[in-house]
């Protein structure tokens, strides 16, 4: 039977101990070498198995051992040791005899994983020795990139461009974890971390949504929707239906923000009449959340309206450019 090489990759995002059954068989029962020492060696060496860490040419030590033994394990590094599974294969191609290359999954990537490397990074980049412009940065002085960021998101979901979108989560994800970090460097009473949004975040999904995680029954998509604003007005004391509107939206979401939430409420609240105004500003006013309100009765969404006009304005105005 011709001697075997089992390279042994592991998720580094994992706790080094937690192997898969079949990844501790093969450590205890078989020499294992390294290329450097880690929590993996420490975590194996504790399991009982012996790991020797290869100072050189493992290539050939690690031939030399499955030739002695039948068996060699490679413990690979966090980046899977790329280099040497191909120098390691491009030696077994010219002489297959010499033994069988084997690779073997310890443990992989749970999903959300990648979300751990972009809190690694963050906290690299703005901790001492990091990024200067990071850490001069303020809660105050993100505002406005978070709100940028949001409306390229905005963007590529209007284009229809799910490459893009991607790429711009990835900037609103970056404005979340790095508020977070810098949470971390608040006074004692007001510190809190990205697990604390995360944690939130969760405990915020599960308890609204019982239909999925408790004995909540909800068949439509309206009594769904039906019970989210029960909890959340359960959550939330609030002395008003309008509590909770962000009101740094556009004035023409915010107005139509304002419509919903009163006529969600039952509220028969009629918009002010444009002639009753005393100046030029407040007849304006007035004739704009009118038209709000006349969009809403119609089932429209007045801001998708006026960017649709106003991109179409815009195209116009370029072609008139050329000309």
């Amino acid at each position: 039977m011709p001697a075997r090489i089992v390279l042994l990759v592991t998720s580094p995002r994992l706790p080094a101990g937690l192997l898969t059954a079949a990844a501790w068989d093969v450590v205890r029962r078989h020499p294992v070498l390294a290329g450097a020492e880690s929590e993996l060696t420490t975590a194996v060496r504790t399991a009982g198995a012996e790991v020797t860490v290869v100072d050189g040419r493992a290539t050939q030590a690690l031939l030399d051992a499955a030739a002695a033994h039948g068996v060699a394990v490679w413990l690979a590094g966090p980046a899977g040791d790329e280099s040497l599974a191909r120098e390691l294969g491009l030696r077994l191609a010219r002489e297959p005899g010499l033994a069988e290359l084997e690779l073997m999954y310890g443990s992989w990537d749970p999903p959300g994983a990648r979300l751990l490397d972009a809190v690694a990074v963050m906290d690299r980049l703005a901790s001492p020795g990091g990024d200067p412009w990071k850490r001069a940065q303020t809660h105050r002085s993100l505002a406005g990139f978070l709100l940028e960021e949001c409306y390229e998101a905005y963007d590529a979901i209007s284009a229809e461009d799910t490459d893009a979108l991607r790429e711009e989560l990835g900037d609103v994800l970056l404005q979340v974890v790095l508020h977070a970090r810098l949470a971390e460097e608040l006074p004692e009473e007001q510190r809190w971390t990205v697990d604390d949004v995360a944690g939130e975040m969760v405990d915020k999904m599960v308890r609204r949504n019982p239909h999925v995680f408790a004995d909540g029954q909800a068949v439509t998509l309206e009594e769904i929707e039906a019970s989210w604003e029960r909890i959340k007005r359960a959550e939330k004391a609030r002395d008003s239906v309008l509590d909770g509107i962000a009101l740094s939206q556009p004035a023409l979401a915010l107005a139509a923000k304002i419509l919903q939430r009163a006529g969600r409420a039952g509220l028969a609240v009629p918009p002010p009449l444009a002639e009753s105004q005393v100046d030029p500003e407040a007849r304006l006013g007035a004739s704009l959340l009118a038209t709000v309100a006349a969009a809403r009765e119609a089932g429209l969404d007045p801001e998708a309206a006026l960017r649709r006009a106003a991109l179409a304005y815009a195209d116009a105005v370029r072609t008139a450019e050329r000309r």
